[in-house]
């Protein structure tokens, strides 16, 4: 995990800059960042007069801290074999991606202001036309399978990339979750770390009226955990505020 200290981070295997020498923000500066994705990606929703703002800015955070923090990719090296996957299968919050990869540098910012509108390439959902996305996303319950095929693949060819998936609290109703993580587990698949935005809405009401995802073990009832493989060959938690 990343510990705070004193407002700074120590490194650990998790932090860009234990692979490069990159500098490391403090939370000031994450806190300064998020404000310009949130002001970014409304700001995309106005424009297309369409978005779902709730999933765009419950992930924000998630996002920041990936791509800043966490992520060994950069916008010229999308296409190196070795570096990090990030596959966002809550695909409906293309909003906030869209703002995050701009303000990053992997895709022109011209191309938000006009997001879904006609021969745009930045769609309502994310797809392969834009620089730095990995796989085409929106159809809920396929991101993490994706992800375990691509960490699957990063072992077979004995890759050093991790591959990291940001899948909705409310997507946790589909089967293909549970069919792919039980994949994870089997394969032991410890390059792969899965986000969960828990946000607790889904659909028309709260994910609880709609599909109670508090009968999950371990418990949801915070508002992220992310979980990798452990050598156990079992699913391990990390609760993250």
């Amino acid at each position: 995990m990343i510990k705070v200290k004193n407002n700074h981070r120590t490194l650990n295997k998790y932090s860009k800059a234990f692979y490069h020498d990159w500098g490391i923000m403090t939370i000031k500066e994450l806190k300064e960042k998020s404000i310009l994705y949130r002001e970014t990606t409304l700001r995309i929703i106005r424009d297309a007069q369409s978005g779902h703002t709730g999933g765009d800015l419950s992930c924000i955070d998630i996002l920041n801290v990936l791509y800043n923090e966490i992520l060994n990719i950069s916008p010229d090296r999308v296409n190196d074999p070795n570096r990090d996957r990030y596959v966002q299968s809550k695909g409906h919050a293309a909003e906030a991606l869209y703002a995050v990869l701009s303000e990053n540098g992997f895709m022109p910012k011209e191309w938000t202001k006009n997001v879904g509108g006609y021969l745009s390439p930045a769609t309502g959902h994310p797809t392969k036309n834009i620089p730095g996305i990995e796989q085409n996303t929106g159809a809920l319950g396929h991101g993490l399978p994706m992800a375990v095929g691509m960490a699957i693949a990063g072992k077979l060819d004995e890759r050093p990339y991790r591959v990291f998936t940001l899948i909705g609290d409310g997507e946790l109703a589909e089967g293909t979750n549970w069919e792919a993580s039980m994949a994870a587990s089997h394969y032991q698949l410890d390059n792969l770390i899965v986000i969960i935005d828990r946000n607790r809405l889904q659909i028309s009401g709260t994910t609880e009226e709609v599909m109670g995802s508090n009968r999950c073990k371990p418990s949801l009832n915070h508002s992220v955990f992310a979980f990798e493989k452990s050598t156990e060959m079992t699913w391990q938690p990390f609760l993250l505020y």
